[in-house]
């Protein structure tokens, strides 16, 4: 079954194994290096990434109204504000149906507002406490205009070209690394990982750690 084409249902047990937060690790997995195939994946060819070339690109992919990501959002945010100076971390909104593109515009909207830091919290927690829907254009804009962003510019650049066209190289991304849930994790465009691989999102970091290892090896 192809991603696009996922029911609700299918799709909540997508991100449910991603994160798999319930999901003990065994003394044995604790003690041993990340594995190959086991902890995280290998791109047969590589994604295209966007830092410089002396940098290591961290991607995460998320979904707004996914629970999961939600829960883990303020844990990849202290991750990301200690990585080391080597390391470029940027956030991919996801699109596995055409009902998400509305978030994933939403977010390269913000973006292009300088807003991500002062509202992305804001859209999970109007989507996960304030029970907001957010899965449209039109309920997207009327939201960002209560946060004080004009809707007439929100609009604007909601349709602009510059955000297509980031809608649709995210989209793309998420192809490249053959991203099957969310949250999940991309590494110098060659690595994948994700709680249903790492067994919970917080080892998942761990294992992008040990990948970050491996890309400042092949540099």
């Amino acid at each position: 079954m192809q991603r696009r084409e996922f029911s609700q249902a299918a799709l909540s047990a997508a991100t449910l194994a991603s994160l798999s937060a319930a999901l003990p690790l065994t003394a044995q997995a604790q003690g041993k290096l990340p594995v190959e195939g086991t902890d995280y994946l290998q791109l047969d060819k590589p994604a295209p990434v966007e830092a410089a070339a002396d940098k290591i690109e961290v991607v995460e992919f998320f979904w707004y109204s996914c629970p999961h990501c939600n829960v883990f959002e303020p844990q990849f945010d202290a991750w990301a504000k200690k990585a080391p100076k080597d390391v470029v971390v940027r956030r991919v909104p996801v699109s596995f149906r055409p009902d998400f593109e509305p978030q994933q515009r939403l977010y390269y909207v913000l973006e292009a507002l300088g807003k991500v830091e002062a509202l992305h919290k804001k859209v999970f927690y109007a989507i996960h406490v304030e029970k907001q829907a957010l899965n449209t254009a039109e309920l997207v804009a009327a939201w960002a205009e209560k946060q004080g962003i004009n809707k007439a510019k929100f609009t604007e650049l909601y349709n602009s070209f510059p955000v297509n066209l980031k809608a649709r190289k995210a989209t793309q991304l998420q192809d490249a690394f053959k991203v099957d849930g969310v949250p999940a994790l991309g590494v110098a465009g060659s690595y994948y990982t994700s709680g249903s691989l790492a067994g919970t999102m917080e080892r998942a970091l761990t294992v992008a750690e040990y990948l970050i290892g491996l890309a400042r090896k092949r540099k």
